[in-house]
């Protein structure tokens, strides 16, 4: 009875004075007249200061909740409030809340100190680096991971990547933190650890931790439990009392409990003893408690005295992204060598073809002591070099090209959907898209740039080509960062880096053929493939500098393909950049946690 009591108790003192508060959320994936119910009417009062762990069987709802809680999925119906404001009507704060996903959320090839400085850059305005310094070495005594603050994330354990994950949220002093099966994975000892660790967060701090795990091996550190089933809340109190409301005599013997019946029956016997208690501490209440028709109470703010966090500019962004991007590509090691073999592979499978550089036209004899067999002979002959020479400019054009686009989909292809679930946590955070995206850009400017003037340089060097230099620099340069931009695009809609890696490389394995340089498409089939397709505007454009040359004229004896202006090739490619940056942008702005 006394239990009884005690969990009636803090249930009315949970609705008095909530901080986080749910009513009858739902949430249903998939189109009518069938859609899949995750979350069915879960209601909730979670006071501050509490470890409120959230268990239930696999596919019960439990981080689905939490990620409805923290803004990744939108409910269909139902309200969340936090400190008495409607999230629906304002988003909490960046600062405000933490994170913490299963996966890791930090990068392999930087040290703990590293990533922390980079967290508390991106998400705190205005700390010196001595405050920096300060407020990492405190959070990282804290989570007990000090003495290793210059080990590297790839060489942690799992349990110090977790108490990693916990750090880099704690940065910005969050009244909510989100740990979303921090413990699986780890050896009993560590889970324990870690738990503990949760336990000590919220102690004498007006923080709610809630913390989602499979495992009831620790569930009594939590100050209260919620129970998930099917996407119904079937238990929301105090960790002690859940055995006698199960009459259960383990924990474990919880889950087994509830397959014994179907959700509903749990949700709506949790519904009744809801009511039941309500009506009995109502009847019991002391004078001043609130009663049936007094003044509801007004939600409790916490009392703390809370620092003023203001999240950094777009500029202060992008520079600690870009100097992180940097720090990454130069500690990849297999990186910097796959970048250094296609750099100098590359130039050399072009000129392999023209190592003596390109051979001179004859000129047609115009004698006319020559008899008219002779003549015929050397017009055919001439026919068959020019035909010659024309094939092999051209091809020597379309390889710089194609294999360009190729260094461009090796850049970018898995830029973004590699670090996806990094970026979407530190997007929570408070990151701003554009600044993800143009510390992107900037980083792979510079590598377009190297590749684009070195391919054109060597090749040029070799096999001597004539026309505007720099005009054939700047459209080789154009058509790789066309491609890049491209695939950028595509990395970022992708949910894979693996996916993301395959449509680039058909995307590039296209070029060629519809390029046109190689085999004449129909009319209809050029008019509508030629304005996607970069290698075919850069070889056109590279093609129209000889124009002044003969080796214009002998390339137009062979080449199906009516060749556009220099300049229309530059608007074009121009174009293709920008509309695969803009693409990659609205990419970074979706969000995509699965």
């Amino acid at each position: 009875m006394d239990g009884i009591l005690e969990l009636s108790i803090v249930q009315t003192a949970a609705r008095l004075h909530p901080v986080l508060a749910l009513q009858n959320i739902t949430l249903q994936v998939g189109k009518e007249p069938t859609p899949q119910t995750l979350l069915k009417n879960v209601s909730l009062h979670i006071p501050e200061g509490q470890l409120v762990g959230i268990v239930g069987p696999a596919g019960s709802g439990k981080s689905t909740l939490v990620k409805v809680i923290a803004g990744l999925y939108v409910p269909t119906s139902g309200s969340i409030q936090w400190q008495g404001c409607d999230l629906a009507d304002q988003d909490l704060e960046p600062y405000d809340i933490g994170y913490v996903p299963q996966f890791s959320i930090a990068f392999d090839h930087l040290t703990i100190r590293e990533s922390m400085h980079d967290a508390i850059r991106l998400r705190v305005k205005g700390l010196s680096p001595e405050e920096c310094h300060s407020r990492t070495e405190s959070i990282l005594r804290e989570v007990g991971i000090l003495p290793i603050i210059d080990r590297r994330v790839k060489v942690l354990s799992g349990g110090e990547k977790r108490r990693l994950g916990l750090a880099l949220e704690l940065v910005s002093f969050p009244s909510l933190l989100i740990a979303d099966e921090v413990t699986s994975g780890l050896d009993p000892k560590s889970e324990e650890e870690v738990t503990h660790l949760l336990h000590r967060l919220t102690r004498g701090k007006d923080r709610i931790i809630l913390a989602v795990t499979h495992n009831l091996r620790n569930i009594s550190l939590c100050d209260t439990l919620l129970v998930m089933h099917q996407g119904s809340l079937v238990y929301h109190g105090p960790t002690p009392q859940l055995l006698d409301y199960f009459q259960v005599e383990s924990p474990e013997d919880v889950f087994p409990k509830l397959a014994t019946h179907p959700p509903e029956h749990w949700h709506n016997t949790w519904q009744e003893h809801l009511t039941s208690q309500e009506v009995k501490t109502t009847l019991n209440a002391a004078p001043t408690e609130p009663t049936e028709n007094s003044t509801p109470a007004t939600p409790l703010k916490p009392n703390r005295l809370k620092i003023q966090i203001t999240t950094p500019g777009a500029l202060a962004q992008f520079l600690v992204l870009l100097q992180r991007r940097w720090k990454i590509f130069f500690r990849d090691g297999s990186q910097i060598w796959l970048h250094l073999a296609l750099l100098l592979g590359f130039p050399c499978l072009v000129v392999i073809f023209a190592l003596e550089g390109l051979p001179q036209i004859q000129n047609l004899s115009m004698t006319s002591d020559v008899n008219i067999l002779d003549q015929l002979r050397e017009a055919n002959q001439y026919i068959i070099d020019s035909t010659k020479i024309g094939r092999l400019v051209s091809g020597l054009v379309v390889m710089q090209v194609v294999l360009l686009t190729l260094m461009g989909s090796n850049n970018s292809a898995r830029e973004i959907a590699g670090e996806r679930l990094i970026y979407e946590k530190e997007k929570l955070g408070g990151l701003r898209p554009v600044s993800y995206l143009a510390s992107k850009a900037c980083f792979l400017f510079v590598l377009v740039a190297i590749q684009s003037f070195w391919m054109a340089i060597f090749v040029n060097r070799i096999c001597q080509f004539p026309g505007d230099l720099m005009e054939q620099i700047s459209l080789l340069m154009l058509a790789n960062a066309a491609m890049t931009a491209t695939c950028l695009a595509i990395s970022s809609l992708m949910p894979s880096p693996e996916q993301a890696s395959l449509v680039s490389i058909y995307l590039v394995g296209f070029q060629l053929p519809l390029s046109g340089a190689v085999l004449g498409l129909p009319a209809v089939a050029r008019w509508v493939t030629q304005p996607f397709i970069a290698a075919y505007w850069s070889w056109s454009g590279i093609l129209q500098t000889m124009r002044d040359t003969r080796f214009y004229d002998v390339v137009q004896l062979i080449t199906p393909t009516a060749l556009s202006s220099v300049a229309l090739c530059f608007w074009t490619l121009t174009c293709h950049i920008a509309i695969g940056l803009t693409v990659a942008y609205l990419g970074c702005k979706r969000s995509h946690w699965e």
